[in-house]
């Protein structure tokens, strides 16, 4: 899977809802949504606009396609630094309300969603996650043996984005790469684009021979950072293998270890001996790793509870409080079941 880069449109008043809206409708309308779907997902625009003009005055909207997948959807990420929530699942019950309206607005939510989540943090906002997709989704057969999302947005004024990222989950193993080409804009797009089509041939189950084939596969373009994970699941390991200033963290419930990449660019100059690290597994523990448009002081113990959501919500809580809106951002969280 090779992730889309989400849409950021910043929501401060009202008067930019029916904009946000019909672009929306079109990215809709072009992934072939019924005529009924696309009434509903203007629905869901605009309880979520509405709500973080109301209460929090202000926030952010991020949209992202779904592709690569026999049911498209829409996912939507509404982000604010407002007052926060005590009681999320209350809130988001009909008839319930902080602000004097009826309340209606996140059950509508919650009933026109297939996903809808809330994550809320006294006094540091509130993270919600909508999605949609063409047909009804049904519970899977057997429970996932993992789950990979990420939040990655251009940088700010740009359409362009030059981080990426990859994922394949078989029955044996879970694999990742976050790409981030050099500067921003067209060219790093191209590094990055050419680097993920490059993993979409390696099924090796060792890091370090990707980043070497990735490496020779964008010798003439801009270059790259980038760092790959494995999970076997026979063995219950992690081994991670990067170049460049990716940061990555396993976060588990005991502890939390860290990753240092080594220094050099990829399709530049690489060490001559790339080294891949191994972390043993424990429940509960989860991959993050993020590009440098992500400031380095994040960390996953400021965002208790998050670990029972979709991983989407640990990765867009740490968007956004640490985006540095001057660079392309991503965030990736991987977690094992």
């Amino acid at each position: 899977m090779i992730n889309t880069p989400h849409r950021s449109y910043p929501v401060t008043d009202r008067s930019y809802v029916a904009i946000l809206k019909r672009e929306v409708r079109l990215l809709a309308t072009e992934l072939s949504f019924s005529a009924k779907k696309l009434g509903e997902i203007d629905i869901i625009i605009a309880e979520l606009t509405s709500n973080l003009v109301k209460y929090a005055r202000e926030g952010e909207l991020l949209v992202r396609p779904i592709t690569r997948t026999v049911n498209p959807g829409l996912e939507f990420i509404s982000l604010d630094n407002g007052p926060g929530m005590v009681d999320t699942r209350r809130m988001m019950t009909d008839g319930v309300s902080t602000g004097g309206s009826l309340g209606q607005g996140l059950g509508a939510i919650g009933r026109l969603a297939d996903v809808f989540q809330l994550y809320s943090l006294p006094g540091r906002g509130t993270v919600g996650l909508v999605r949609v997709f063409q047909k009804p989704v049904s519970p899977p057969i057997q429970p996932a043996l993992a789950d990979v999302q990420a939040v990655i947005v251009p940088r700010l004024g740009e359409t362009a984005c030059g981080d990426g990222i990859y994922s394949r989950l078989t029955t044996t193993a879970l694999k990742v790469f976050l790409s981030d080409g050099l500067g921003h804009g067209l060219l790093a797009q191209k590094a990055t684009q050419q680097a993920l089509r490059t993993l979409e041939s390696q099924y090796e189950l060792n890091p370090a021979t990707w980043l070497t084939a990735v490496h020779r596969a964008t010798i003439n373009s801009r270059g790259l950072a980038g760092t790959g994970a494995v999970f076997e699941f026979a063995s219950r390991k992690w081994k991670l293998c990067g170049v460049g200033n990716i940061r990555a963290q396993i976060n588990g419930s005991q502890k939390t270890r860290g990753y240092m990449a080594q220094n050099g660019i990829l399709g530049y100059n690489i060490p001559r001996t790339l080294i891949e690290q191994e972390f043993s597994y424990e429940p509960g523990q989860c991959l993050i790793m993020a590009s440098d448009g992500i400031q380095t002081r994040w960390n996953p113990a400021r965002y208790p509870g998050a670990g029972r959501y979709d991983p989407t919500i640990l990765a867009a809580a740490i968007y956004k409080e640490h985006a540095r809106r001057t660079d392309d951002v991503s965030v990736l969280v991987a977690r094992i079941y």
